[in-house]
């Protein structure tokens, strides 16, 4: 795995967050001014005010945040300009090239996230009780914020709002990393599929940091346009 991978490159723009304040199941707390895509174009639909009071979650919309997750639109262009990264790159060269490389190429990395996406944020934390939201600091010194973020895939909260090993993450994408035998057929040692988990893993938390560190960047780019002009 290296960092030109397109599918470490996809998470790592791609990432999951923020509950949209429009659904008539947003708990109150959750309805802050959090963008739903960050920089306009990474779906922003799992992230919380980790300062607010814990409020639980339907299992009607954790599999309601997995789905906007997966399907938001920028996901689409994302993936399609990843999966041409991968065709100048011959990522699975059995995929081939061609018009029929890159649809593979592209078909097998959109699912590689929309499974683990669903099973990850939606179906696990549903039948764990877990909670699959990103709960963000938002204060405090960077590299604890840091740390914080990165560890968020390890742990997690519970419906009752305590801290806990985060199952669904590694349960999901261990299910997701073995689903994924069935279209990539050149791949499938134990080593290829712990690859796929770690990999998913590694993204999810570098997508976490996209999460906490997003608005800071954001009113710090504000706040140079309004001294530019």
């Amino acid at each position: 795995m290296t960092f030109t991978s397109p599918r470490l490159c996809a998470v790592m723009f791609a990432s999951t967050a923020v509950l949209d304040a429009q659904s008539s199941e947003t708990p109150p707390q959750q309805q802050q001014q959090i963008d739903k895509r960050i920089a306009g174009l990474v779906p922003n639909y799992r992230t919380a005010d980790g300062s607010l009071p814990f409020k639980s979650i339907s299992a009607k919309y954790k599999l309601t945040i997995a789905a906007k997750d997966s399907f938001d639109t920028p996901n689409y262009l994302i993936g399609g300009l990843f999966a041409g990264l991968g065709q100048l790159e011959n990522t699975h060269p059995a995929f081939g090239q061609g018009l029929a490389g890159y649809g593979h190429r592209f078909g097998t990395s959109y699912a590689d996230q929309v499974i683990c996406n669903m099973l990850t944020e939606g179906f696990m934390p549903v039948v764990l009780k877990e909670d699959p939201r990103y709960f963000r600091k938002g204060t405090g010194k960077v590299w604890k914020r840091l740390g914080y973020s990165l560890t968020r895939t390890l742990i997690t909260r519970n419906d009752s709002g305590h801290n806990m090993v985060n199952f669904a993450e590694i349960v999901g994408n261990s299910i997701g990393a073995t689903i994924a035998n069935s279209y990539y057929p050149d791949e499938r040692s134990l080593h290829d599929m712990a690859s796929r988990m770690y990999t998913q893993v590694a993204t999810d938390s570098l997508s976490n940091v996209l999460k906490e560190f997003w608005p800071d960047v954001k009113r710090m780019l504000q706040k140079n346009k309004g001294k530019s002009q």
